[in-house]
């Protein structure tokens, strides 16, 4: 498999995940901003989307979206225990979790980067932001990871988004939950392993 990724962007999810299930992979430098691949090609003929992550299967097809890559990459090694077994009503909590995480959180830090935001609407997009982290940090409570005891993709997806905090000014002082549980995310074998290929673990 291949995986297609941008430093720091949403595509680290699925590089953890990758990780933590112990599959075979191999990586691929993509920028979002020129659509190049480390090689010069146009990345935009691998995913007219223009976006990572895009995991290449053995036989050539692409999947996109990484809530939907990071259950596949789970079903690969259900053993991993990074997924429910499907069907199941806590395959249906972690799938709540990520639909949560990339309506609610990862598409509210978007426009935080974009330069032609203006600084009133970057204001009400963290409001947003900092009300749903809220939420997530009493969801939190004596939990070690968001389905219980169990570390899974959900808790990728999470740790990953969350982390775009510092670099768009949002205040995480105020949630002692989700910052216990932000560190040991981070100190998991995998996500340091994940962190460093991505050269963000400076």
């Amino acid at each position: 498999m291949k995986l297609y990724y941008s430093p720091g962007a949403c595509s680290l999810s699925p590089h953890i995940v990758l990780r933590e299930a112990g599959l075979p992979f191999d990586l691929s430098l993509a920028s979002t901003k020129t659509k190049k691949l480390a090689d010069g090609s146009d990345f935009l003929e691998v995913n007219a989307k223009g976006q990572v992550p895009v995991l290449e299967l053995d036989d050539g097809a692409r999947l996109t979206e990484g809530p939907v890559i990071v259950q596949y990459l789970a079903d690969q090694k259900p053993e991993s225990g990074l997924a429910p077994k499907a069907g199941t009503m806590e395959r249906y909590r972690l799938m709540e979790w990520l639909n949560f995480i990339t309506s609610e959180l990862h598409k509210s830090y978007s426009p935080l980067f974009n330069p032609a935001m203006p600084e009133e609407g970057k204001a009400v997009y963290r409001a947003r932001i900092a009300d749903r982290l809220q939420w997530v940090d009493s969801q939190l409570a004596g939990k070690d990871y968001l389905l219980g005891a169990q570390f899974s993709v959900a808790d990728a997806y999470l740790f990953t988004v969350s982390n775009w905090s510092g670099y768009v000014g949002i205040d995480m002082s105020g949630y002692k939950n989700l910052a216990a549980y932000r560190e040991r995310v981070a100190a998991r074998p995998a996500v340091k392993a994940a962190l460093e290929a991505e050269g963000l673990n400076k």
